[in-house]
């Protein structure tokens, strides 16, 4: 027996200071525009139709230090990569600063908000970045 869905995600929220900014910086790591834009909220996603990451104004945000608990990291996101080695130069150029990995061979990173995100390898399972999903 299949139960009913109730609902179906539309975006991700993402509380920040700046969400202009946070958003051109999710814009430029995962190749999505920007679709929506006001004063105090911005959306990054695939189009205007599609969910994706809104970016909403929070003044006075304390952002997570990780990995302390006592300002625990609230969400975050992985992203996968093709080559993290690759990948790692780009996103601090686009302005993240790594964070230590809880194994040491993790990679960890702040966004420009300060909220952490991992560089995965693409599984084999996906299509290769820059490919749309079933491309192969």
């Amino acid at each position: 027996m299949m139960e009913t869905v109730i609902g179906r995600l539309h975006h991700v929220i993402v509380d920040c200071p700046d969400p202009g900014a946070l958003a051109a910086f999710y814009s430029a790591l995962l190749g999505l525009p920007t679709t929506w834009q006001e004063d105090d909220f911005v959306v990054v996603s695939r189009d205007g139709t599609s969910s994706g990451i809104g970016f909403q104004l929070a003044p006075g945000l304390q952002p997570p230090r990780w990995p302390d608990p006592r300002w625990p990291q609230q969400m975050h996101f992985d992203v996968m990569v093709d080559d993290v080695d690759d990948a790692e130069p780009r996103v601090l150029a686009l302005g993240a600063r790594r964070l230590p990995g809880p194994d040491g061979r993790s990679r960890v990173y702040a966004d420009p908000a300060g909220h952490p995100f991992c560089l995965i390898p693409r599984p084999a399972w996906a299509a290769p970045i820059g490919e749309p999903p079933g491309s192969d």
